[in-house]
């Protein structure tokens, strides 16, 4: 057995006081503190689960306001961050709802108490675990309480009120000294792939980094497109190299209705070639679950595991690229089987990867997982929209796109 402190090292973000504030969202109530349970009581977090990783958890910090500044806007943090500003004395009564829908506190984001530790503690997660993979303590990080796509520069959106996912990506593209990565020239900038695995298109990440003047952020996101299904954008539409603003670096796989493991099989070569041409030096997986059978998107037939094309596969096959890895959270409302799903990848993260077989084990949230009572998350039954015509077509375009972006990269 390989002695602990020659294992590769994965940390592992999360504290009592993330669990416990990132419960308190509105869209994803208790799910914070269901899964890292379930992952816990599974044993993964003991630092002897695996014979070859060693994970080891890592308490968050609090995200300043000059970091968070670093993409949001002042007025929005200066409202956000101030709950004064939007929830009465009685404790959750909006002060000024034309404010509130100035900042996108409305809707599908209302504003709750605790939103500004909210913020500031899983931006600090996700913060935290870019700055590990940064001065290279760690080969992964994995922080499930950030994935929050939605979040704009100046308001919330998409149940997300903080872009963590743009934070981490602007803190790993900054330039590293050469002391922290092996081989690299020290004026050197990192590469940043972003890969966007949630049912919903990744829009303000996308949008964050769309026609950037220097080439080292490449974001590609794989999710449902339909006529008014969110977020509507036409960038999550296919590529168009013949449109006048076509950016090879800002790219989307736009998937129908009943995308099963096949489907996602079909359009893995596009993954790996469009990486294999981009070569990052740090991939951003937003692993967002909502894409699975028997979530209440009832979207798509995508499983956990137990078949090429699945969840488990496509992550067991980033881990294979080089490059440091961050692995986030995001979508997913079903909240036993987002646990399910997270707890898997971590431990496909550490080498050992549980059989989906695994008998939940007795905890605090056991009768959740009612009626198999196991880990596997199977693939739904609905039918497959996506016709070989349709993955045809994803192909070709990707065909024009990868030599435009090694073009691009020559310059």
């Amino acid at each position: 057995m390989t002695s602990n402190s020659s294992k590769h090292l994965v940390c592992y973000i999360v504290s009592q006081g993330l669990a416990k504030t990132s419960s308190l969202l509105p869209s994803n109530k208790k799910r914070s503190i269901i899964v890292h349970s379930l992952i816990s009581s599974l044993g993964i977090l003991n630092p002897h689960f695996s014979d070859t990783h060693r994970i080891q958890v890592v308490n968050p910090r609090k995200a300043t306001y000059k970091e968070l500044a670093v993409y949001h806007s002042n007025d929005y943090l200066d409202f956000v961050l101030d709950s004064k500003n939007y929830v009465s004395s009685a404790g959750d009564a909006p002060m000024d709802a034309s404010l509130n829908a100035n900042f996108g506190l409305e809707d599908d984001c209302p504003p709750f108490q605790g939103l500004p530790d909210y913020i500031q503690l899983v931006a600090g997660a996700v913060l935290t675990a870019a700055e590990v993979l940064r001065q290279s303590k760690a080969e992964i990080a994995i922080c499930w309480d950030g994935g929050r796509h939605h979040a704009q520069k100046s308001h919330a959106s998409g149940f997300c009120y903080v872009a963590d996912c743009i934070l981490a990506i602007l803190a790993l593209k900054r330039r590293l000294p050469s002391a922290y990565i092996p081989n690299m020239i020290p004026t050197q900038k990192p590469r940043v792939m972003y890969l966007d695995l949630d049912l919903h298109y990744s829009d303000a990440v996308s949008d964050a980094f769309f026609s950037s003047v220097t080439p080292q952020v490449l974001t590609l996101s794989i999710h449902h497109s339909a006529p008014g299904f969110f977020p509507v954008s036409a960038r999550s539409q296919l590529p168009s190299v013949s449109s006048p603003d076509f950016d090879p670096f800002t790219l989307s796989i736009p998937l129908l209705k009943g995308a099963s493991n096949s489907t996602y099989a079909r359009i893995w070569p596009i993954v790996e070639r469009v990486k294999d041409t981009f070569a990052p030096d740090f991939i951003v997986i937003q692993c967002g679950v909502d894409a699975l059978a028997e979530d209440p998107c009832a979207t798509f037939n995508w499983s956990l595991g137990g078949a090429a094309g699945s969840l488990g596969w496509y992550i067991n096959k980033i881990l294979e690229w080089q490059g440091s890895k961050l692995l986030l959270g995001g979508g997913g409302y079903n909240s036993p089987n987002a646990a399910r799903a997270w707890a898997y990848l971590t431990s496909l993260c550490l080498q050992r990867p549980l059989s989906l077989d695994t008998e939940i084990p007795d905890h605090s949230g056991f009768p959740l997982y009612a009626p198999s009572f196991t880990l596997d998350v199977p693939r739904g039954n609905m039918h497959d929209h996506n016709t070989d015509d349709h993955l045809s077509s994803v192909e070709a375009v990707f065909q024009d796109v990868i030599p435009i972006i090694q073009a691009r990269l020559e310059r």
